[in-house]
């Protein structure tokens, strides 16, 4: 399968149902009053952290998800059915970025919306829109038999960007060919392709290692990383998000090098590390020379002992050494808290308690904006003389007509709430 760890996905809620006109039709009841049901509310579009999901790939083609829209009212007063949710299921470990689409297809401003690190974890991310309301809603003393409903409200659009960081205690990192896939393979049951040339690895791959019989943890091979890797060099700076939420970083050099080689790869490893987030230099980092069953890296282990704190060295091909790293890479993980999860940014509230509507003029058009009034236009049909006037009524008490004649509104200029265009009059 594929790996993919970046999807871009548009999610429509479903939209409301619409009220209903209808009357009351009884054999006995001479005068039937009105009896048009509500509509049922859209169904909502939610994201499941899935942990039998390990990458994005079911997006790679899929882009649209639409959740069900609400069902009209009936006659008799009966409220039409809800849509049904519709569920997306994304790993465990994905970041959404959420982007509002509005009525008219523009685009707003894209924020972090949810970090789903837990499994089974729910966000809604559009949200259904309310059913509309029957001719029986609008029923008066003096208006006794309302000819209008409302219609349902459109549910909401929006663009997920989604971004898989892989969950895992332990990241193992290095250049190419320091034997990385090999540990993996040795300490795991991960089967990672394992070859004598460089990038052998082009996608991170996830074992569990066993420390004992209810001990284990998760560790990732993070692979592309060479010089320049933080600038998209080797594809690095499509992984290196992957070691961002490690406890621990265990940094394998191969031992068939001088050791000022050897420093030299430490170093370029380090730079990449800091460069793509300085956060990283603070995690805990276990330095292993590989190859120890190669002359030429038991001496350079040896030559490096007394010059990197805390140094070890392996041998995947004999397991020297392995268990040791296993047991220290386990202790490290148990004493080190685990990363901070990402803080979705909070929306963008333009509008206070005190002001439910803004008015700005843009092109000779005054366009009208605010929740309330832009779902009342919304749900509004304009088809309706009677529903006409009772927006406008509506509008009046919310202040907008005053407003818009501060401004200087004029007989047949044009205003514009959600979208809708009509004469001021």
């Amino acid at each position: 399968m594929q790996f993919i760890d970046e999807a871009t996905i548009l999610a429509s809620a479903g939209n409301g149902g619409d009220g209903i006109v209808a009357w009351r039709r009884e054999k006995y009841v001479p005068k039937g009053g009105p009896a048009g049901g509500d509509g049922g509310r859209g169904g909502d579009v939610v994201l499941l952290a899935d942990p039998e999901l390990g990458t994005l790939v079911d997006f790679r083609f899929k882009k649209q998800f639409v959740a069900e829209a609400g069902k009209p009212g009936g006659q008799s007063n009966k409220a039409g059915p809800s849509g049904k949710e519709l569920v997306i299921r994304v790993p465990v470990g994905t970041l959404v970025t959420r982007t509002e689409i509005d009525a008219e297809g523009n685009r707003g401003h894209g924020r972090l919306f949810a970090d789903l690190s837990t499994p089974f974890e729910r966000v809604r991310v559009a949200k259904g829109g309310r059913g509309g309301l029957g001719n029986q809603n609008f029923a008066t003393a003096a208006r006794q038999a309302p000819r209008f409903a409302y219609n349902g409200e459109p549910g909401e659009k929006c663009e997920l960007r989604l971004e898989l960081k892989l969950l895992a205690d332990a990241g193992v990192i290095g250049l190419p060919n320091a034997g990385k896939s090999t540990l993996l393979s040795v300490v795991s049951a991960a089967r990672p392709k394992i070859a004598d040339y460089p990038f052998t690895t082009l996608e991170p791959q996830l074992g569990v290692v066993r420390v004992a019989d209810f001990e284990s943890f998760v560790m990732v091979d993070v692979p592309g990383l060479i010089e320049g890797a933080h600038e998209g060099a080797g594809l690095g700076d499509r992984f290196l998000r992957h070691v961002e939420r490690t406890r621990v970083l265990v940094h394998l050099i191969a031992g068939d090098k001088s050791p000022d080689e050897v420093l030299r790869d430490k170093a370029t490893i380090e730079s990449e590390l800091s460069a793509w987030n300085a956060a990283l230099v603070d995690r805990p980092v276990i330095v292993v020379i590989t190859k120890l069953d190669l002359p030429e890296a038991r001496a350079t282990f040896e030559a490096l002992r007394e010059r990197i704190p805390g140094l070890r060295g392996i041998s995947a091909a004999t397991s020297e050494g392995v268990q040791d790293l296993i047991y220290a890479t386990w202790s490290t993980i148990k004493a080190t808290p685990p990363p901070a999860l990402v803080t979705p940014e909070p929306a963008q509230i333009e509008l206070t308690a005190d002001e439910p509507f803004a008015i700005h003029v843009e092109d000779g058009i005054f366009i009208v904006s605010g929740e309330r009034v832009e779902r009342l236009a919304r749900m509004t049909d304009f088809d309706s003389d009677e529903a006409l006037a009772r927006f406008e009524q509506v509008l009046a008490k919310m202040g907008v007509e005053k407003r818009l004649r501060e401004l200087g509104v004029r007989e047949g200029d044009t205003v514009r709430i959600a979208g809708v265009e009509f004469d001021y009059s």
